[in-house]
């Protein structure tokens, strides 16, 4: 079963350690962050599914921590749950203002922030603004990105096209097709945390189908390092036999057998929006 990622940012060392051990033993893989910028950027990384957020950080503000995700375009759609001492109503209006999607006070029933969790998860997904497998925004989501850069410049669409998909299913099984379509997911957005900006949106249109919208300021590195990490993880998928192959054997009834080449993305620059002339940087008068 594909693991849910949680990202918990809380700087108690004991209740890490307590739903680390408890959602762990619940089949999610979760990643901890100590302090709010620390959160950010793991965000940012890894593409959690939701977010487990403390108010009181040692270095910023759990709601500026909140605001930072909401406002920027690749951790927009995550749920956020608030998990923190602060039980005045004030606070619970504030954070529930700021985009979280639940409001949790301390000391709190664990079996209650599972079934929390699990809802937030459902409603994301049933809503149409995430898929489940790779955290990746879709339907709804798309269209207001798509109106949001429209106003913007200086960015590049990139089309991702996932090719054998479908064959990759039919021998391997829609589980482990869902473990690629998750390990896609973390290596698109580990580039993009290295050689992307925060303001980039990544997409998923179909289980083949991606876009990228990127202010990369070497977008050719950006399509390297992700080609380079997908031709290196795509094989681990097959069996050895195929991997030593490079392609699998498919029965057709019709043609007979038909040779299938291995997991593959082909990633294109679809469009790009120079910046305009008052985007420019002017010569500073003497």
């Amino acid at each position: 079963m594909l693991k849910k990622r949680l990202l918990l940012i809380e700087d108690d060392f004991d209740i890490a350690e307590m739903l680390q051990t408890y959602f762990s033993a619940q089949g999610y893989q979760l990643f901890n962050a100590y302090s709010g910028k620390e959160g950010i950027a793991i965000a940012r990384a890894k593409s959690p599914n939701l977010i487990l957020l403390d108010v009181m950080l040692p270095d910023m503000d759990g709601f500026d921590v909140c605001r930072s995700l909401r406002t920027t375009p690749l951790t927009k759609y995550i749920p956020i749950i608030f998990l923190t001492q602060r039980d005045r109503r004030a606070d619970k209006v504030a954070g529930l203002e700021l985009g979280a999607d639940d409001y949790i006070t301390k000391p709190f029933d664990i079996e209650e922030l599972r079934l929390r969790v699990q809802g937030s998860l459902r409603r994301a997904s049933r809503e149409a603004l995430t898929d489940e497998r790779t955290g990746l925004p879709t339907g709804a989501a798309i269209a207001e990105a798509e109106r949001a850069f429209a106003a913007r410049t200086g960015w590049y669409r990139l089309q991702i096209t996932l090719n054998n998909f479908g064959a990759f299913r039919e021998r391997y099984s829609f589980v482990a097709a869902d473990e690629v379509l998750n390990f896609f997911s973390r290596a698109l957005a580990e580039c993009l945390a290295l050689h992307g900006t925060p303001e980039d949106f990544a997409a998923m249109h179909s289980e083949t189908c991606y876009s990228v919208f990127t202010f990369a300021p070497q977008v050719s590195a950006l399509i390297s390092a992700l080609q380079d990490k997908l031709k290196a993880g795509f094989p681990t998928f097959y069996n050895f036999a195929d991997r030593e192959r490079g392609y699998l054997i498919v029965q057709d009834s019709e043609s007979g057998a038909r040779h299938v080449p291995l997991l593959s993305a082909e990633i294109s620059i679809l469009e790009y929006k120079a910046p305009t002339a008052s985007d420019r940087p002017r010569a500073a008068s003497a």
